[in-house]
């Protein structure tokens, strides 16, 4: 059976699911997918997500589980999350850069019913499934893996509709906490969510859309490329970062509209083939994962190519705010103003009272894109609402036309080549090695990757402790962008009169010690094979 004879999707529900059976039935034979060359029509797109949503279904799994996976960007990957979306199941893309031991640990909160397999991350998924609590039935991607043949589920669910309400992608995210949190977005959250972008940034059937962020972040679904399937666009994915690369493929697929962190577009105007490369096609190019500084923009501007700023939130699925390239000019900086069907406001972070007018405050969020919690974690989301109102944790300023800036973050966090790095899961982690007394660890500002991370240790009594064999340690538990570029042994943390650590002073200690050695240049725990990060996404 394929899309185009089941009844029950004639007279199903039209939640995400719905879109790239609706998009086949308008468009058939259109490219939904050029991946790595190999094109995807979107009536074989629909054809084979509703065939392994039907298999999955028939295996017992429906509203209310989770499948995980492990996995590069991919056209099985795709079929994966549309076969979810449509049997109401919610998809769990885990990251491939984590070490096996933080993937067991992100495989032991999500608890997946099912989890799908790349090839390429066989071994890093065996090694984690080895250490982690629970083992749960595993299948690979693709035609001849989980298509072919769906694993039964452990607990048959019964078969009912699929819900806006119902959880349709759960993305781990760090927080200000030393463990990551699994944010839920739902059908709706995401349908707003990419409705509000269709109003300010829309996408026709004629755009080509270049998806190069990982898909283990929301940006890699919802800026963008989920837009373009709604409206019969075409999607190029790209599985890693290579500066070279993503030129010809902007020159050679007329690609007319991508996302993008600011480390990525600076890497890309340096590269020996920009000049070179026909980007005349490029239409839309939007930055997220932090402020795109005006000496950055300069060789894209100077190319006749704006560039939109974006800011936003995994939390807010993740779009808040944009300033549209037309004003980026006039205002240096600036992240702009908020997205249709979103809204915001500016708190005092003491009385939590609203500032009107000209203010400076911690931005707060509301709107049907704002997720629907933390995944088993009731009192993390309770700590990060206010009544409806999602608290970001970042300061920003508001000016007399109402467009936003950001200050600085209120929590700890610090972004590194877009992706969010928690201070207390590197110091958690550096705490595991038997000679390590104390850690603390701040975000320094770098050239390139927007931030690096420099750890402050305290040896054990009487240890014989060397940086090599502490960078050695983070190397074994700790993905390489949260791998420090700089380690200080020290005789104790400052602490402050209430007997928290002082993080400031450490930031200060942090920016002397770069100044004087030059490191923050240095690219040793930086992203690998170019690899670079998403959206600024979470808190």
């Amino acid at each position: 059976m394929t899309w185009t004879d089941d009844p029950a999707l004639d007279d199903g529900p039209h939640t995400i699911g719905r879109w790239i059976v609706d998009r086949a039935a308008h468009s058939p034979e259109r490219v939904a997918i050029d991946d790595r060359g190999v094109r995807t029509d979107y009536a074989t797109l629909a054809t084979r997500a509703t065939a392994l949503a039907d298999g999955l279904r028939r295996a017992g799994y429906g509203p209310g589980d989770r499948i995980a996976t492990v996995s590069g960007n991919s056209t099985d990957h795709v079929v994966a999350f549309f076969a979810c979306a449509i049997a109401g199941v919610a998809f769990v893309p885990l990251s491939w850069r984590l070490t096996p031991r933080e993937l067991a640990d992100v495989l032991g909160r999500s608890a997946p019913a099912l989890l799908l397999i790349e090839d390429e991350h066989a071994s890093l998924a065996g090694e984690a499934l080895r250490v982690a609590d629970a083992m749960p039935p595993v299948a690979v991607l693709g035609t001849t893996g989980v298509e072919a043949s769906v694993p039964p589920a452990a607990h048959p669910r019964a078969r009912r509709p699929v819900y806006d309400d119902d959880a349709l992608l759960i993305i781990f995210t760090s927080g200000s906490e030393a463990a990551p949190k699994g944010v839920v977005l739902t059908h709706a959250n995401c349908f707003w969510n990419n409705l509000a972008l269709a109003r300010a940034l829309p996408l026709t059937q004629d755009d080509v859309v270049l998806a190069m962020l990982p898909q283990f972040h929301v940006a890699a679904w919802n800026c963008q490329p989920l837009l373009a399937w709604w409206v019969g666009a075409t999607v190029v994915l790209e599985r890693s970062f290579q500066p070279a690369r993503v030129l010809q493929l902007i020159a050679e697929r007329g690609v007319t509209a991508m996302m993008g962190v600011p480390t990525q577009y600076a890497l890309l105007a340096d590269d020996r083939d920009w000049l070179a490369t026909d980007a005349s096609s490029l239409r839309l190019a939007l930055v997220g994962g932090a402020t795109m500084p005006v000496s950055l923009q300069e060789p894209w501007t100077a190319r006749g190519i704006a560039l939109t700023q974006g800011y936003g939130l995994t939390e807010a699925a993740p779009n808040v705010l944009h300033l549209p390239a037309a004003e980026a000019a006039a205002a240096p900086g600036a992240v702009g103003r908020p997205y249709p069907h979103v809204s915001v406001r500016v708190v005092d972070p003491v009385s939590e009272l609203p500032l009107d007018g000209e203010a400076t405050g911690e931005l707060w969020v509301r709107g049907p894109s704002v997720f629907a919690g933390y995944l088993g974690d009731d009192e993390a989301t309770a700590r990060a609402m206010r009544g409806d109102w999602l608290r970001t944790g970042d300061l920003v300023s508001r000016d007399a036309d109402g467009v936003f800036r950001v200050v600085d973050r209120l929590k700890d966090i610090f972004i590194s080549g877009g992706e969010n790095v928690a201070p207390a899961e590197v110091e958690f982690a550096l705490c595991l090695h038997p000679l390590v007394e104390a850690a603390a660890v701040v975000g320094v500002p770098d050239a390139v990757w927007g931030e690096r991370g420099v750890a402050f240790v305290v040896p054990a009594a009487g240890a014989a402790l060397s940086v090599d064999e502490v960078l050695a340690h983070a190397r074994r538990n700790l993905a390489a962008f949260k791998i420090p570029v700089h380690v200080e042994f020290v005789d104790a943390l400052p602490r402050s009169t209430i007997e928290k650590l002082a993080r400031s002073r450490l930031r200060a200690q942090a920016r002397m010690l770069m100044d004087r050695s030059g490191e923050s240049d240095d690219a040793d725990g930086a992203p690998v094979d170019g690899d670079v990060r998403t959206k600024g996404e979470s808190r």
